[in-house]
């Protein structure tokens, strides 16, 4: 087998960022997607990628390889986010709220919203409280108030106090609900805004096609790139893949908290997460190119982490899995990142494009011979049978693989 070189490209920060920015500005909770998607694709359109959309909104593209026929690779990114839904129409002429996706009450206190009703022309704009907002009335009372959806409203920002205002204005229950990022760019680098997850992530896949573009490379093997919009409910990359898909990359927030290894100026390689582990071959050879090339990449698992492509696996995907991520601190809160990380992941992309699959061959096919399999060649194993096609010696008494 003839091994590819890979070479690092140069990345183009001032598009990765503008990309962001203005991916950021659309509002995009689960479920209200189709402005982002098309922003998305004019975006792979203008750098000569056509694409495609699934009926339920999954936006699907590819850059091609040189090979015709074999097995292929997919990046996986999602541009739904965290939002909310009208519950109930309250009596005070306020709005109570249903969230969409896991997040916390907490953290949607104070945040300005805005209300898309079924009149297209008209957007009503609002703010998040908890019941008791006012110091000078509840005193005390208002740190001894709880946490939690059924302790917070939404003030809307007319001049309406009953539901009958509220319907005047259009505003019904099952009206989505987003949450204003208020993204900001500070002079030492750092993105700080909501809904990172995970459009830094679609900027810095967006960013790497167009780095590989610019400069004329050719990916090793046809890269597919599914862009989904209900990752943050739970169903994630379960349509949308192609099946001569044999690696499935997901690229998506890492976790920046006490306990992890996820930091906001690297990027991350997730080795597992709340779902189970991601593939060993997988995950060490996208180890190998980032150690290769000097790429700051740290390793870590997730507890209380779900992405793409468990929904992928869960759907029957016969491919291989990983996760690679930007260090995002204070995730489906008040997140913030680093430009360093995007840029580490970024390249790393570029270069995980330009290499081969981790089994060529083997993965050519959906299923093969298992004695074709390298086996304990790259999963080295200090127990069990040493005679066998798998051709390691017995040649030591302490059961420890011959040399």
């Amino acid at each position: 087998m003839t091994v590819r070189k890979t070479t690092p490209l140069p990345i183009d920060l001032d598009y990765l960022r503008q990309v962001l920015v203005e991916l950021l500005d659309i509002p995009s909770p689960s479920g209200r997607t189709d402005h982002v998607q098309q922003y998305v694709g004019e975006r792979l359109s203008a750098l000569g990628i056509p694409s495609t959309l699934t009926r339920r909104g999954a936006l699907s593209a590819c850059l091609p390889g040189p090979r015709e026929t074999g097995a292929d690779r997919a990046i996986v990114v999602h541009t739904d986010t965290i939002g909310g839904m009208v519950k109930r129409l309250k009596e005070n002429g306020r709005l109570e709220l249903k969230p969409i996706g896991t997040h916390s009450a907490r953290f949607a206190e104070g945040a300005h919203v805005r209300i898309f009703t079924d009149d297209l022309d008209r957007v009503v704009t609002g703010q998040v409280l908890p019941l008791k907002a006012s110091g000078h009335r509840y005193n005390e009372g208002v740190d001894l108030q709880g946490i939690g959806w059924e302790q917070v409203e939404v003030r809307v920002d007319e001049a309406v106090e009953d539901i009958a205002g509220l319907r005047m204005l259009g505003i019904d229950a099952g009206d989505f609900v987003a949450f204003l990022p208020n993204p900001t760019v500070t002079p030492s680098g750092y993105v700080k805004s909501r809904h990172l997850d995970d459009k830094a992530g679609v900027a810095a896949v967006l960013t790497a096609l167009k780095a590989m573009v610019d400069a004329g490379v050719k990916p090793a093997v046809s890269a597919h790139l599914l862009v989904t919009v209900t990752e943050e409910i739970g169903h994630g990359a379960s349509h949308g893949l192609d099946p001569d898909v044999a690696e499935i990359v997901s690229v998506d927030a890492a976790v920046v908290a006490p306990g992890q290894q996820s930091r906001e100026h690297s990027a991350t390689l997730a080795m597992g997460d709340g779902v189970g582990p991601f593939d060993y071959h997988l995950t060490r050879n996208l180890s190998a190119i980032a150690q290769e090339h000097d790429i700051d990449l740290v390793r870590d698992v997730f507890d209380y982490y779900r992405s793409d492509v468990a929904a992928a696996v869960e759907a029957g995907a016969h491919a291989r899995v990983a996760l690679l991520g930007f260090g995002v601190d204070a995730t489906h809160g008040h997140e913030r990142t680093h430009l360093d990380g995007l840029r580490h992941l970024t390249q790393l992309l570029c270069l995980y494009l330009q290499s081969d699959l981790v089994f060529p061959e083997w993965d050519a096919e959906p299923e093969g011979d298992l004695a074709d399999f390298p086996s304990l060649a790259v999963q080295p194993a200090s127990a069990g049978p040493r005679t066998g096609p798998i051709g390691i010696a017995a040649d030591s008494d302490d059961g420890a693989p011959g040399m």
